[in-house]
């Protein structure tokens, strides 16, 4: 039996990216509070978050939103790390810029700290990801794609995405 290099790296594109979610599963999170959303995306569902990226490219004249979108149609796969920000009641801290957690939760501000587990998500993903040799660049636009596609529940205020490619040169670097 020949088992050809595309079947092998799709095969593998997709253990790698599960295995990324497991990390930012498992990763700490203060006061053992889970407010972290995970995803991965391929296929038709990734075409649809690049061509979002080209819509608010357009729109906002960010062109980098634009420059990502084509890193993403070069990608097997996006895992989508989104995180419902929620004060924790983390006292003293004021980090969020509202004193406490109940200004905060006042003015609809985001916690610092829960954004900070958002941090470590992703650092304990892209680990496993240069752990096994995957391409990845961490994207605040694909996550503000996914935000406005409303593929998080209403609740995930801040998002990012991690596209993955395995080829001969990463289309993250250079760009």
């Amino acid at each position: 039996m020949i088992t050809r290099s595309q079947e092998i790296e799709e095969r593998a594109g997709e253990l790698i990216a599960d295995l990324m979610c497991v990390a930012a599963r498992t990763a700490p999170k203060a006061k053992g509070v889970d407010n972290l959303v995970v995803m991965m995306v391929k296929a038709r569902e990734k075409d649809q978050l690049a061509e979002e990226m080209r819509k608010i490219a357009k729109s906002s004249g960010a062109q980098f939103f634009e420059r990502d979108a084509g890193c993403l149609d070069k990608a097997v796969a996006v895992i989508l790390l989104g995180q419902k920000a929620k004060p924790l009641g983390v006292a003293p801290c004021g980090y969020c810029g509202y004193g406490n957690c109940a200004g905060c939760a006042q003015h609809d501000g985001l916690c610092a700290i829960s954004i900070g587990d958002l941090g470590i998500a992703i650092g304990s993903a892209v680990s496993i990801a240069a752990l096994h040799h995957i391409d990845n660049r961490v994207m605040f636009s694909a996550g503000k794609a996914a935000l406005n596609l409303g593929l998080f529940p209403e609740d995930v205020t801040i998002a990012y995405g991690i596209p993955l490619s395995i080829s001969g040169k990463s289309p993250f670097f250079d760009r």
